[in-house]
């Protein structure tokens, strides 16, 4: 059953990298009540940079999980709120807009999409054939459905270990398959799979394919230059791509020609009081500072609209 929300923000805020974190810390200096909604530090594409040496005033050589940690920090500084979560859906129509978490919601008079372009299409074989026969891409949604049978998940980051965390708690075997010969992850993390006695992690492993009939029965992987098929009836994936991720929004804004949000000179989407900022708007330059600085714009965008201005205002505090 979804939790009534306990408050409505002023500003929710989808994705905890530059622009989100930049866009609340924005937000919240400018005294509106500013959540960070966040999947998880590494689930994008700047927490996963093991080095950072060209964003202004980093003198030193920093990984992008610590630059995204000093931008957050300095956000809740602030008064932004940080809340874990991974949005499924949204209602934006309304002067409340609510967004959907699994067994949570919240709700905001303003939203910042800032979600990225790591998405991706199903690619491997038999994925998009069983979607929602097995194959989920959210265990805290679907795990439930799973109860004592064996399941897998895919991916290397944050992410992916927490919801193999929980697919643990409902299913009797967990297989926690990381494509890389180490996780992307928090250390702390890491060592919580590995003690868990219900999560078996193979590293180094690839999903050739997803096998079932009319539901998920195993999973084909190859590791070492051999193949093993395991047995499960559930795959939760968890692998990036480079796409903008906006699944949860269901179609109700509009996108451009090749797939990104449509926004306005002031990062306004087609929905009055919905802005997005970032990689999610398919810009050409990929650099955080950029990513940065379009979270600030969406966030002084924002608070004109809570304040009802009709144009932005020059501001250099």
């Amino acid at each position: 059953m979804t939790k009534r929300p306990e408050k409505t923000w002023d500003v929710l805020i989808v994705g905890g990298g530059p622009a989100g974190a930049t866009a609340g810390l924005y937000a919240a200096r400018a005294g509106w009540s500013t959540a960070i909604l966040d999947k998880g530090l590494t689930a994008g594409a700047l927490g996963m940079s093991t080095k950072i040496t060209n964003f202004p005033s980093v003198t030193d050589s920093i990984s992008g999980g610590e630059l995204v940690e000093r931008i957050r920090a300095q956000a809740v500084g602030f008064g932004a709120t940080i809340l874990p979560g991974r949005i499924t859906a949204a209602a934006l129509s309304e002067t409340s807009k609510t967004l959907f978490a699994s067994e949570k919601l919240f709700r905001g008079r303003a939203v910042v999409v800032a979600t990225g372009s790591m998405g991706r299409d199903p690619s491997i074989p038999g994925e998009a054939r069983l979607i929602g026969r097995g194959v989920s891409y959210c265990a805290t949604c679907d795990a439930a459905f799973f109860d004592g049978e064996s399941v897998a998940a895919i991916g290397n980051t944050d992410e992916a270990i927490e919801e193999a965390l929980h697919a643990a708690r409902f299913a009797r075997r967990t297989f926690l398959l990381c494509p890389t010969d180490r996780f992307r992850a928090d250390s702390a993390l890491v060592r919580q799979a590995e003690e868990h006695e219900g999560i078996e992690i193979r590293y180094a492993s690839h999903v050739r394919e997803i096998r079932g009939d009319q539901l998920v029965e195993s999973v084909t992987i190859e590791a070492d230059g051999s193949e093993e098929t395991l047995e499960v009836a559930g795959v939760f994936v968890y692998l990036q791509g480079a796409r903008p991720i906006l699944d949860f929004l269901g179609g109700q804004l509009d996108v451009t020609e090749s797939g990104c949000l449509w926004v306005d000179d002031m990062l306004q989407t087609s929905v009055p009081g919905v802005f997005a900022a970032g990689d999610v708007l398919c810009k050409h330059i990929k650099q955080a500072v950029i990513a940065a600085a379009e979270g600030a714009r969406a966030a002084i965008a924002a608070d004109r609209y809570l304040s009802g201005r009709p144009a932005l205002k020059p501001d250099w505090a």
